[in-house]
């Protein structure tokens, strides 16, 4: 990234030298994104996050869309893809939001039933950013395809976690994050035709880059730097998720031992191996998260761990409003160690005493 700040050319200007070392640049980071999901190059379009992705893919998919007028999505789904269908709807559009299960899972059946001959598009994230809750996204794809209809899935949180495969996944449209696997903030990416065409219609309009579908000049140094973060990922990602699940399941272990009132969120087996969501029955998040100082968690989702009102997400789960409130995110990384577990451990045990969390069970 340091080395492309120099490179001043425009990538999109292949008439002089600059232009050109530019361009072969973004290729490159290119072909890394595309490599890391086992997919083409040519259909990886760079957005400027993983929320502009999801945009493009809902409003592009369902108003370029001939003779079907429904979307279905889950009620799980990221901000990103619900306020997207949810605006749809006020512009006239069928829009069938599907309940998840107690285990943050959605019914096939519930999805068979939903998806008909007038659905233009389904939208299933694939692992939950809040509970690292993990949808069968393949058996969706099925579903969906043998209606006709077009499955866009965000994958934000699933890349460096879990094996990625396009064809396996079978989705139409998949939404990539930089910054979810250790790349730049300010680039992610909409992988557009996995088996079959999708026509888009863009929401910036201008001077025709990334196939006509996002205008704009590509920022060169985010791309090269999503480029390698997508190499890196790939690379090491069935040692790195076996190394993080170990660690993620001896602190949640530990919680659920020292507090026994808390319970998990989710379902135990159905998620991704680094990340769990917690409930502290009878707490609210402030108080937690000052106990917990001095460990990084997170109550809801992190964009919008400013808003006070209860995760979106664990009420589609079927936790009470005050349940909610009470949960907390735990995510063990790249860079976490067996020390830094421990020393979660002690922190937590300090602060659910505080709490009385443990002196309420032992009573």
């Amino acid at each position: 990234m340091a080395q492309a700040i120099d490179l001043y050319g425009n990538p999109h200007t292949t008439s002089h030298l600059a232009g050109i070392e530019a361009y072969r640049t973004v290729v490159q980071a290119r072909r890394q994104v595309a490599r890391a999901i086992g997919g083409d190059a040519r259909r990886v379009v760079f957005t400027s996050g993983a929320t502009e992705a999801n945009n493009l893919a809902l409003f592009g998919a369902v108003r370029a869309a001939v003779g079907r007028r429904k979307i279905v999505v889950l009620a799980s789904e990221h901000s990103s893809v619900i306020e997207p269908a949810l605006a749809l709807g006020d512009e006239g559009f069928d829009v069938q939001v599907l309940p998840v299960g107690g285990d943050g899972t959605v019914d096939l059946e519930a999805v068979e039933k939903a998806v008909d001959t007038n659905t233009a598009l389904v939208s299933a994230m694939h692992v939950n950013n809040e509970t690292g809750v993990v949808q069968p996204i393949a058996a969706i794809a099925e579903i969906s395809h043998r209606h006709g209809a077009l499955l866009h899935s965000d994958c934000a949180q699933s890349l460096g976690r879990l094996q990625v495969d396009i064809d396996h996944l079978g989705a139409d449209m998949l939404t990539l994050s930089a910054h979810k696997c250790y790349g730049p903030k300010g680039i992610g990416a909409l992988y557009v035709g996995g088996r079959q065409n999708v026509v888009l219609r863009p929401l910036l309009y201008g001077g025709g880059q990334e196939g006509g579908l996002r205008a704009g000049t590509l920022p060169v140094p985010l791309c090269v730097g999503f480029g390698e973060a997508c190499r890196i990922a790939a690379a090491n990602v069935n040692a790195e998720s076996k190394r993080m699940g170990l660690l993620a399941e001896k602190l949640l272990e530990a919680i659920l031992e020292m507090c026994p009132p808390a319970r998990l969120n989710g379902s135990r087996t159905q998620r991704v191996s680094c990340a769990f969501n917690v409930c502290f029955p009878g707490t609210v998040g402030d108080e937690l998260l000052n106990a917990f100082e001095g460990i990084y968690v997170s109550s809801g989702s992190a964009c919008a761990s400013a808003v006070l009102e209860p995760s979106r997400v664990l009420l589609a789960y079927g936790l009470s409003a005050s349940d909610a409130d009470a949960s907390l995110r735990f995510c063990v990384g790249r860079f976490t160690t067996d020390a830094d577990i421990e020393t979660a451990k002690r922190i937590v045990a300090k602060g659910a005493a505080r709490l009385g969390l443990m002196r309420r069970t032992a009573a």
